[in-house]
């Protein structure tokens, strides 16, 4: 696959001190990287709702590193929280940071503007309902179990996959990611706004991955675990409904294919760490996510 033109080493600070790592240019067309890093044939179980966490569901958290719900929103939550996503994006953005894929001054319309937008970092605290989600009663209840300790919300933003153009996520772990890079496990909760099928980028996971602990990222097309280490034989899809949403560990290998159909796909997502956790120093982080140790590449 790709060679890095930087080290991982170098790449690793920007991403440790939560700068977004440029997407660099790849002779994979998205058809490609479609089909030959992502399988369909095996769907992940989807627990009902929240109400149905036991003690089962989170020793089965344990073991594979993630658990599917189908429903974790209302879909009269659902209509609000869509609804405010895209007033942040066309009506105001209040504190909330957007991440185009395009340069702003280049986008006149708006639905120029949707197709270009990424993500949307940081909408907590300034938009209600967004925040009111973050901070659901039942939704940390459940995170709460899986930490056994106090959740503290250290990150939230909303990915969006427009039709057609929806760019992949390749496969990596969140807690390579710097901000979430921290001394215990962090969840990570993903919630669907719009149905995440098969065909539009619903999550991807391999199945017990985080039992291996910090992997090397690369910059490749984006930080990411090198393709040639994916498991990609174990790929387990995760299509969720709308209100559905998908815990996983920080650690685990997930990654999202490129959304070809003629549907959107946005979604929230939120990271929570235990009140107990601390961050890593940068040292300590180099060493668990980058090539330091092993001078590999990609």
């Amino acid at each position: 696959m790709s060679t890095n033109t930087n080290s991982s080493s170098e790449v690793a600070q920007g991403v440790y001190m939560g700068q977004a790592v440029t997407i660099r240019a790849t002779a994979m067309t998205n058809e490609e990287i479609a089909s030959q890093l992502y399988r369909y044939e095996r769907v992940s179980p989807l627990v009902p709702s929240l109400a149905d966490l036991g003690e089962a569901e989170l020793k089965l958290y344990k073991q594979q590193g993630y658990l599917g719900v189908e429903k974790v929103l209302s879909a009269d939550q659902v209509q609000a929280a869509t609804g405010a996503l895209m007033d942040l994006i066309f009506e105001d953005a209040k504190e909330a940071r957007i991440q185009y894929t395009r340069p702003r001054s280049e986008l006149h319309s708006r639905e120029e503007q949707e197709l270009a937008v990424r993500k949307v970092h940081d909408y907590v605290p300034s938009d209600e309902t967004l925040t009111a989600i973050a901070g659901d009663p039942a939704l940390l209840a459940a995170v709460r179990d899986i930490l056994g300790d106090e959740p503290v919300l250290v990150q939230n933003m909303a990915l969006l996959k427009p039709p057609h153009v929806g760019g992949e996520k390749p496969w990596h772990q969140d807690m390579a990611y710097g901000p979430l890079a921290y001394d215990k496990p962090i969840v990570g909760v993903w919630i669907a706004l719009d149905e995440a099928a098969l065909d539009n980028g619903c999550m991807h996971v391999v199945p017990r991955s985080h039992m291996d602990g910090g992997v090397p990222h690369y910059a490749v097309r984006d930080w990411q675990i090198c393709d040639t280490s994916v498991r990609v034989e174990h790929d387990v899809a995760v299509p969720l409904p709308p209100g559905g949403a998908l815990f996983f560990h920080g650690m685990l290998h997930h990654g999202t294919p490129p959304n070809g159909s003629d549907k959107r796909r946005r979604a929230l997502q939120l990271h929570y760490a235990g009140s107990s956790s601390r961050k890593v120093r940068p040292d300590e982080y180099k060493r668990m996510y980058t090539n330091e140790m092993t001078d590999a590449e990609c």
